[in-house]
């Protein structure tokens, strides 16, 4: 009996790898999230375990009213990129809609870039002094405000409408052509045929995309903080309630992240019980041909796509331009304007490279921290990735299924609240992180890794399991097969997800801004600092240098795996 049992359990690679993975994950997630629960239920105004924190939320307006906002936000946002991004991906994929690549290339780095760089570029040209309202005062017209709740709408549907775009893309170009032609066949017009049989197929798709808009709005923390001025949502409260220096209130931070993250559930339980009511199966034997448009027709098609890629795109341009662009006693000016409610830049001193030269010399430490930060956290991204990818579809089983729950578990939480988590656990002994440049790493290493075991694991389903056995049954062993087969065959899946960690490991705002001290502030902390500090040029001259990094791992990927990633 003892030796069969002896022969039936042996641990391997395998099992030592789905431990360190569980430990890990209990450590950096499940720990901090607990400590944010237990810290929810204690109150600086009250003994003992109490719901002090959660009833002072719901009865009083300054509370509970920032998460109707964070909803109307949210419900908003998912609508208008919905509207715009479904109709661009109709288009793109069932005409010839001229420049697709490029249109596709701009889309994905509009997604790429932090929102709140958006939210600053919006202010320089709609703010109270922005180029645009100055421009148009001359001529005695009033330009839109940019700032409060339809000035975060806005941004947030120009930054995040590539989700429904790319995921409704994927889905249109994989429906069988057959289906739309049996409608037609059965004298359905264009539109009823889109409505009844075009847009349930490729739903799924839609949703998961209205997903990912809902989470990054819920957990957005830049572009409210620098729009909202007065609209004050979840992520602005739960930073004023941690970080604010006159009245802070961990437990009620606490208490706000808990909140955040069961809405954050509860809309993912919503999606999933919407996708599993029906079956959405199908083959694509027959992938849906290009529709041919000519003259008059082309040109409207083309138009309102080109406008709204136009305008997504723009931040970019203008956070370039403007980080050229030297003004004499910018803070000073802004000082004194900002006591009347009013918002300049400074004047106009010449065009070179000052900015750029400040940076250097002011921030470089930032700069340094940033791709330091971001290299380590992509290597163990990489790696980890990897492992749980395969474990995840080829060691299936209970605990595959628990490590698959940890690893997403991450979706669910902003930036924020992850960050109040790891501050709140790893800020005393024996563990004290808080501070280091560990911390900040493992934050990272925490948010953006579901992106590369998704990508990955989607990858490896593709995989046909006969060459890993064929290797085996050569002779040569199991992990041997994986790390010299398996896994370099796996490359091009996880490096789609990779570059899409990397570049949002240098972009990460939200818990960098909980997280960061003095030596490990971010490119995107100083970003932050120099925007509301009106120091135009320098905030200007670090997001150039973000963008520029992100254009150059995009290249370097797409021309390593010869144009098989695919980004989302």
């Amino acid at each position: 009996m003892n030796k069969r049992l002896n022969s039936r359990w042996k641990p391997d690679f395998w099992f030592f790898t789905k431990l360190f993975v569980i430990l890990a994950m209990c450590l950096f997630i499940v720990y901090p999230f607990y400590t944010i629960i237990t810290k929810s239920v204690f109150s600086s105004k009250v003994e003992g375990i109490t719901l002090y924190n959660f009833k002072r939320f719901f009865t009083k307006p300054y509370y509970y009213q920032t998460l109707l906002r964070s909803m109307v936000v949210c419900f908003s946002t998912v609508l208008t990129t919905t509207l715009v991004g479904v109709p661009i991906a109709y288009l793109i994929t069932r005409y010839n809609i001229p420049g697709k690549k490029i249109l596709h290339i701009f889309i994905i780095m509009s997604l790429m870039s932090p929102p709140f760089i958006g939210a600053y570029s919006w202010i320089i040209l709609l703010g109270r002094n922005g180029l645009v309202a100055r421009a148009l005062a001359k001529i005695g017209m009033t330009a839109p405000t940019i700032y409060g709740r339809g000035g975060i709408i806005f941004v947030f549907t120009l930054h995040l409408f590539p989700y429904i775009y790319l995921y409704t893309s994927g889905a249109m170009n994989s429906i069988d052509s057959s289906l739309e032609e049996a409608s037609e066949n059965l004298g359905m017009n264009k539109i009823r045929r889109i409505w009844t049989v075009t847009l349930p197929v490729i739903l799924p798709s839609i949703l998961a995309g209205c997903i990912m808009v809902f989470m990054t709005c819920l957990a957005d923390f830049g572009t409210p903080m620098l729009l909202g001025e007065g609209y004050t949502v979840l992520p602005v409260l739960v930073y004023n309630e941690y970080m604010s220096e006159s009245a802070t209130d961990p437990y009620m931070a606490s208490a706000l992240s808990v909140i955040i993250v069961f809405c954050s559930l509860v809309m993912l339980s919503f999606q999933k019980l919407v996708v599993d009511k029906r079956n959405y199966t199908m083959s694509s034997l027959r992938p849906p041909q290009e529709t041919r448009l000519h003259g008059v027709k082309r040109f409207l098609a083309s138009l309102p796509i080109y406008i709204v890629v136009g305008l997504a795109f723009l931040p970019q341009i203008v956070v370039v331009c403007q980080s050229f662009i030297e003004r004499s006693n910018a803070q000073q000016i802004a000082a004194r304007c900002r006591a009347r409610g009013i918002a300049v830049c400074g004047v106009i001193k010449g065009v070179n490279l000052n900015n750029y030269r400040t940076i250097m010399s002011r921030l470089g430490r930032n700069i340094r921290n940033t791709y330091v930060f971001s290299i380590v956290a992509i290597v163990f991204i990489i790696f980890i990735g990897i492992l749980v990818s395969y474990v995840l579809v080829r060691k299936k089983g209970k605990i595959a299924s628990l490590i698959d729950t940890l690893i997403m578990f991450p979706y669910v939480i902003p930036g924020s609240v992850l960050g109040i988590g790891l501050i709140v656990a790893f800020n005393r002994k024996p563990l004290i992180l808080v501070g280091t440049a560990a911390i900040m790493i493992i934050s990272y290493v925490i948010r953006k890794l579901p992106y590369t075991v998704r990508s990955g694991s989607a990858f490896l389903y593709q995989m046909d399991p006969f060459v890993e056995e064929a290797s085996i049954n050569l002779g040569v062993s199991p992990m041997k097969t994986f790390f010299t087969v398996t896994a370099r065959m796996m490359l091009p899946g996880i490096m789609s997800g990779a570059v899409l960690s990397w570049i949002t490991c240098i972009n990460e705002l939200s818990s960098s801004i909980m997280l960061y001290s003095g030596k490990t502030s971010t490119i995107a902390v100083a970003i932050y600092q120099e925007v509301v500090r009106m120091s135009d040029g320098t905030a200007a001259a670090l997001a150039t240098i973000l963008t520029l990094t992100t254009i150059v791992s995009l290249v370097i990927v797409f021309r390593a795996t010869k144009g098989k990633v695919k980004i989302v």
